[in-house]
């Protein structure tokens, strides 16, 4: 399978991404019958798009309705192993922006999620984990977006410089500041 290709070729950059893409392909061993399934109701793959501008200094967010915190874009994989399309296409739906594009065809991070028990849909979601792939997308800022009302309550470019603790929590920093420097290193 190609995703499971993609994830063994993805060259970790540092202890937490080692152990996470380790564990990530042994769940996926184990679980291979619906890891790509929301169905598996521990672990699932999800797919994430960090939608960045041309010039790279500045970062398309989403305000989550269920987190109620600006993030990234991204998604379950529902049965789809091209997870750079799951990447796109969450992406188009949560901003409206139809040309999105890979800055690079390479997987950008590889982490182990936690998801804390939710409300979706009028019913109740277990804790559970996404095994995330994530893919760093582009396109023109001066796209005009729009507002999934399902998944989001607002769409904003953020300038990468405020991607600290003032403004997102320790987790997100660190992510999505691991996410900036691979998009700067293509």
């Amino acid at each position: 399978m190609k995703y499971i290709n993609a994830i063994e070729e993805y060259n970790p950059v540092n202890e937490q991404e080692m152990q996470d893409k380790k564990v990530i392909l042994e769940y996926i061993r184990h679980f291979s019958n619906n890891v790509l399934l929301r169905d598996n109701e521990i672990a699932h793959i999800t797919s994430s798009g960090f939608i960045m501008n041309k010039d790279l200094d500045k970062v398309l967010m989403v305000h989550h309705n269920i987190r109620n915190v600006w993030a990234w874009t991204g998604g379950h994989a529902d049965g789809d192993d091209d997870l750079l399309r799951v990447a796109i296409k969450e992406g188009i739906e949560e901003t409206g922006i139809s040309n999105l594009v890979p800055l690079s065809n390479k997987i950008a991070s590889i982490d182990i999620l936690p998801v804390f028990g939710h409300i979706k849909n009028s019913e109740y979601v277990n804790a559970h984990l996404h095994l995330s792939i994530a893919y760093v997308l582009i396109t023109d800022e001066n796209n005009k977006v729009r507002i999934c009302q399902e998944e989001n309550s607002g769409v904003e470019w953020f300038s990468i410089h405020k991607f600290t603790n003032e403004y997102f929590n320790e987790r997100d920093v660190y992510l999505y500041n691991k996410l900036i420097t691979f998009a700067h290193r293509q």
